[in-house]
């Protein structure tokens, strides 16, 4: 297979451009303000070069990693998150409706509002944040132009970083290992995923569908099972590092400040399972400890 790779400078999207070429498969990354080494640079909100870059290079699959994933960001320039997370998406739906590729767009666990989980593919979404809203808004483009493409949502993820703050999991690390005193949420759950988990479904769903040709579209759900608070990952991290957490006050208090955000958003690996893809997740813990020993 010949897969492009939008976002391939960020955390994700390394991951998935590892994944292919590990497996023999031609790989194109794109990127834009962090496009270095072997990856080209495109600026997706560019309609007409887009166009171009896709003739050219003809791919058989579109990984779209490509997002602003920042809550926080996207409340502070809600135009430009907009003009990413809706308008390319539905750009590239149409572009890969037209040419026969396959699109894989990754969504997110924000699209629900966190008080009914576990989340099936069927049930209803309710952003409560302008994140949230900006992806399903960009799910909804994919249908309408593109009804054979794959939707894949998934919640926080972390991995090998380049720094710490690529990854709402990762920055933990900072925030035991500075002992600065500071109140840690131990109110909203998560379920930390590493990106290689995702990276092998994007490629096992890519294979199933252009080599063993089977369809699949529409929306799965991909998700770890490990059940995290912020303040219970700090935990995992101080235990691996040999450290204590005393300076990390835990805060049982769903938050009255900042941009909100759900309190469970469970997603179900039931459908996803059900077209004959692996689910298996590395352990958070047995990660963190080669990643960390690792980087010390």
């Amino acid at each position: 297979m010949r897969v492009l790779v939008t976002g391939a400078s960020g955390l994700l999207g390394r991951a998935v451009v590892t994944e292919f070429k590990n497996a023999g498969h031609e790989v194109v990354g794109v990127a834009f303000s962090r496009a270095k080494g072997d990856l080209k640079k495109l600026d997706l909100e560019d309609s007409n070069a887009v166009q171009t870059f896709v003739d050219a290079e003809n791919p058989d699959v579109i990984v779209h990693c490509a997002a602003e994933r920042r809550p926080d960001v996207v409340e502070k320039n809600p135009d430009g998150a907009k003009n990413l997370n809706v308008q390319v998406p539905g750009l590239l739906a149409d572009l890969t409706n037209d040419r026969g590729i396959l699109l894989i767009y990754i969504s997110t666990d924000y699209v629900f509002d966190g008080t009914s989980p576990p989340y099936d593919v069927r049930d209803k979404a309710n952003p409560l944040n302008l994140y949230g809203q900006t992806k399903y808004d960009g799910e909804k483009e994919i249908k309408k132009f593109n009804s054979s493409a794959i939707i894949l949502r998934v919640p926080i993820l972390y991995g090998a970083t380049e720094y710490n703050g690529e990854s709402a999991v990762n920055s933990l690390i900072d925030s035991v290992k500075d002992g600065k005193a500071v109140s840690m949420d131990h109110y909203g759950v998560r379920y930390p995923t590493n990106v290689a988990d995702v990276a092998r479904v994007v490629k096992d769903l890519s294979t199933k569908v252009r080599h063993e040709k089977v369809f699949i579209s529409g929306i799965l759900h991909f998700s770890g099972e490990e059940k995290y608070t912020k303040y219970e990952i700090c935990q995992v991290i101080a235990k691996v590092l040999g450290t204590s957490t005393d300076h990390l006050t835990p805060n049982a208090e769903a938050p009255k400040d900042g941009t909100t955000r759900p309190y469970d958003c469970h997603l179900s690996n039931r459908c996803l399972a059900g077209v004959g893809i692996n689910t298996h997740c590395v352990k958070f813990s047995d990660w963190m400890q080669g990643w960390l020993n690792k980087s010390q």
